[in-house]
């Protein structure tokens, strides 16, 4: 298997391989899509999360909650462990993300913003979600409006003026009123497409580091197929690699998510590899 280049590889790397976030029909696939990122890409230090297989019962509005609250202090741990350097995380459910952009926020205050490469915004609360499923209330639980077992400490949460949506096109009517309440900066596809309108919406927050989190689901699923909940008309992934390196180049990077890899049992992974090579060769902002 070719490794991604990203040299001299990522200083750290986290691999949670949690599924218990996700509402769709095959969430194990997210377990072999985070091992999989976690062959291609390089690193110094790798540390590979054991994920408790229990469900969990379902509380609070939120399923599997408590197994989800399980692994994220598992995540926590590690990462006060690590201490401050700059880390990859690849999951797994986009939950994977709250213990990471929460220790950064912690590290880097009021100069972090976070650039949400996603589909969707995942700004649900338990009260208006469709499914209960946590991976559509990461976003919102990191601002600080979510089940309190999850919520990160008011010092580790980003603010929303410091958020920047990318991609995004499958919003539910709540999370649109939410967008437009707190003028939470969105960039469609299209404009993705000019990697200078990210950096010039990063850089009127006044952040001076990003966290980027990148769903592969912002991409257009006719380009890449394991994905966990496809939406359609997303980005080319040479247009999400560019935009990742325009602001790599910018701004400092303090870490990287990669979540939703959910192939099929039965795929033939060499397509959907090179898809993964083109967007992240060459990008080493840790």
């Amino acid at each position: 298997m070719k490794h991604i280049h990203a040299s001299p590889g990522f200083e750290h790397l986290l691999v949670v391989p949690q599924w218990q976030g996700s509402g769709t029909a095959h969430p194990d696939r997210l377990v072999a899509g985070a091992h999989r990122l976690s062959a291609l890409l390089p690193a110094r230090r790798r540390t590979i999360l054991a994920i408790d297989a229990d469900p969990a019962p379902d509380r609070d509005g939120v399923r599997r909650l408590d197994a989800l609250a399980r692994a994220r202090s598992a995540a926590r741990e590690v990462l006060a462990e690590w201490g401050d350097g700059p880390l990859c995380t690849v999951g797994g459910d986009c939950g994977v993300e709250l213990a990471p952009i929460a220790h950064a926020v912690g590290r880097h205050g009021e100069r972090l913003a976070v650039v949400w490469f996603d589909a969707h915004p995942d700004l649900n609360t338990p009260d208006d979600s469709p499914s209960g499923a946590f991976h559509g209330m990461v976003l919102r639980t990191l601002l600080g409006d979510g089940p309190t077992a999850l919520l990160p400490p008011p010092d580790q949460r980003p603010s929303a003026q410091r958020l920047v949506l990318a991609g995004v096109r499958a919003v539910d009517p709540a999370e649109a009123h939410f967008i437009e309440a707190e003028g939470i900066r969105r960039l469609s596809v299209e404009q993705c497409d000019d990697p200078s309108r990210l950096v010039a919406a990063v850089a009127a927050t006044g952040a001076t580091h990003v966290y980027l989190h990148v769903d592969l689901d912002v991409l257009d699923p006719k380009r890449f197929g394991a994905l966990s909940v496809p939406e359609p008309n997303g980005l080319e992934p040479a247009r999400l690699g560019a935009a990742l390196r325009a602001l790599a180049e910018e701004f400092t990077v303090a870490g990287l998510g990669i979540t939703e890899h959910a192939p099929a049992p039965a795929a033939d992974s060499t397509r959907d590899d090179r898809v993964l090579h083109e967007i992240f060769d060459g990008l080493a902002p840790l």
